[in-house]
């Protein structure tokens, strides 16, 4: 525990509010966007575990497998407000999920050799390729109209899993422009996005929490790689939040929403790479 006893009480209490105000804000950009919040409480959570003395070579792991665990939750009321609204589109899920699945233990296998920076460039480099297509994807553009025969289909799905349990993210991310790119209207495609969060960040946390056990250097309160404190402080603000995302991702239109959704992806992956090249 020397980490925490060693700052004052007015820093922790100002560790306490940044964790709630995270959990809030990724709550919010859960239901809006359809992401489970990761893409905030990575890059936030990184941060402060790099504030808190956290060793660099088990940072980025903690990060990934707490933000994972956060996304449980979050992702589960996410994709029940959706499909209240008629924006969860069944069919793609039951398409999708067994190469995500694939995906998700691909992920969790690699995790365990792949070092924090690779983790880190990971992140912020898919990212920031998300955030360009979002921005300046032209209206009306499609790759095909509906997903691919089944080897492809799989393909996808697999590396949405994949990619997004390295990434400790939701799957909204990478699955949002793939589906919306196959002419998957917006808003179904936001939903769709939140239930396979769901499907990736359950066995994704387990994994982490198995290929931390025992591992140096952990903070305090960590069970594997997924720390106590930070879940116990953003689920709550997350749970809270969600629903609003949600109600507001219906009273915007879908280039309004894409636009929003590149912003925030821009600015995560901007604030990673300089952490990494620095």
């Amino acid at each position: 525990m020397d980490i925490l006893t060693s700052h004052s009480p007015a820093w922790l209490a100002g560790l306490v509010l940044a964790l709630v105000v995270t959990g809030a804000i990724a709550g919010v950009l859960a239901g809006l966007l359809g992401v489970g919040g990761g893409i905030v409480i990575v890059p936030v959570l990184y941060h402060l575990f790099t504030l808190l003395g956290i060793d660099e070579s088990v940072r980025m792991h903690v990060t990934v497998g707490t933000s994972l665990a956060t996304i449980i939750p979050t992702s589960i009321m996410s994709s029940r407000a959706h499909r209240r609204r008629g924006s969860l589109d069944v069919s793609l899920i039951r398409r999708l999920m067994p190469g995500v699945v694939v995906g998700v233990v691909l992920g969790a296998i690699a995790s365990r050799y792949l070092g924090g920076g690779v983790l880190t460039a990971v992140f912020a480099v898919v990212a920031l390729a998300v955030a360009l297509n979002m921005a300046f994807k032209r209206d009306g553009f499609a790759l095909a109209d509906g997903l691919p025969g089944p080897a492809g289909t799989a393909l996808i799905g697999t590396g949405i899993g994949g990619v997004s349990t390295l990434m400790g993210i939701g799957g909204g991310t990478l699955s949002v422009p793939i589906l919306n790119a196959l002419r998957v209207p917006m808003h179904t495609a936001v939903g769709t996005g939140a239930m396979l969060g769901m499907v990736i960040s359950l066995p994704g946390a387990l994994a982490f929490v198995v290929n931390g056990l025992g591992v140096p250097l952990r903070p305090p309160l960590s069970l594997g790689y997924v720390n106590l404190l930070g879940m116990a402080l953003i689920v709550p603000a997350t749970m809270a939040t969600t629903g609003w995302g949600a109600r507001l991702a219906h009273r915007i239109d879908a280039r309004r929403l894409r636009q929003v959704f590149a912003l925030f992806l821009a600015l995560t992956s901007a604030r990673m790479l300089a952490g990494l090249l620095s």
